[in-house]
């Protein structure tokens, strides 16, 4: 493990020098502040991770943050030479911060439209080589655990945040989601609802296979292609030990309206990345599939529901199906 990374005591520290700053418009949903600064004439952009304002950061748990925890235990050092991840310097405090070069030329545009397949396959080739990177490792990469990041978007997420008077958009939407599941896909529901309460049987059924590092949010909206041909990657959002399909899933999921090819080939193009690196996928391919799909539900049937019952949501009821027998 390599030495802990420094870490500022303070954004004052962390900025100092700091010019012409200036307040990010996104895209993101977090609630998370994001400035654009040049710092010894150089672009960069600063994340305030402030847990009053983020119910992200409320729903993972972790103080000052998922970036800072992976920063200070030098996981980021391990990632695969693919990878462009941003953070150069942070500081904890009662609000976090990080420091990143400016990588927003870089970023897949905030379109409606399927990105180019080339880019497609080259995100599932480097989310492969990461897998690979940390498989079965014993590095301390456990942040989020795999229960925390199903129950993410989950009705008692919703009821936490209403609870608290949040007006953040999203668990508004989760919370009107779960139940419109119900009416439009009752079969769906039947199965992913009272996992959204209690993953722990869909937990343990992933647990008895492959485990690596996964991300936990790998939007559009987080990743981009640099002029080296790396990867660029935001947000880390629920990292943490888990099986590498549910990283595959969740990408399904999220991006399903931009995917440039069906879901089966993207998992194919992962699978056979995969094997490229010397990942025997025989024994167990099939049932983390199955198994992780269904996840992909538990985190999205309250989003897919909102389209009605469309070829999207009958594509996920089915795998849900499918998986529902692996639980027992």
């Amino acid at each position: 493990m390599p030495d802990l990374r420094v870490i500022h005591e303070s954004i004052e520290s962390l900025l100092d020098g700091a010019e012409e700053r200036e307040t990010m418009e996104t895209p993101g949903k977090s609630g998370a502040r994001l400035d654009r600064l040049l710092l010894n004439g150089e672009p960069y952009v600063v994340k305030y991770l402030d847990a009053e304002n983020d119910w992200t950061m409320r729903a993972a748990g972790v103080p000052g943050g998922a970036s800072l925890e992976l920063w200070s235990r030098g996981i980021f050092d391990h990632l695969p030479d693919c990878f462009n991840q941003p953070i150069v310097a942070v500081a904890k405090g009662e609000i976090s911060a990080l420091l990143m070069h400016d990588v927003s030329p870089w970023l897949v545009p905030a379109t409606d439209d399927p990105i180019p397949l080339a880019q497609q396959e080259q995100f599932l080739d480097h989310m492969a080589a990461m897998h690979v990177g940390f498989w079965e490792t014993t590095l301390d990469i456990d942040i989020v655990s795999p229960t925390t990041r199903y129950l993410e978007l989950s009705p008692s997420m919703a009821a936490a945040e209403a609870a608290l008077g949040s007006d953040a958009v999203v668990p508004r939407l989760v919370a009107q989601g779960w139940p419109l599941l119900e009416e439009v896909a009752p079969k769906a529901a039947g199965i992913v609802s009272p996992l959204a309460h209690n993953p722990g049987p869909l937990v343990q059924a992933l647990a008895r296979t492959p485990q690596t590092f996964v991300h936990g949010n790998w939007k559009l909206d987080n990743l981009g292609t640099d002029a080296q041909g790396r990867t660029v990657i935001l947000d880390w959002e629920t990292p943490g030990r888990a099986a590498p399909l549910c990283d595959v899933a969740w990408y399904l999921a999220i991006n399903c309206r931009r995917l440039p090819t069906s879901k089966e080939d993207a998992l194919t193009s992962y699978r056979d990345a995969l094997e490229r690196r010397g990942i025997d996928t025989t024994d167990w391919w099939e049932v983390q599939m199955s198994l992780a799909l269904l996840g992909g539900l538990v985190h999205f049937g309250w989003e897919k529901a909102f389209s009605g019952y469309d070829d999207e949501l009958a594509w996920w009821e089915d795998r849900a199906i499918r998986a529902a027998p692996l639980l027992s």
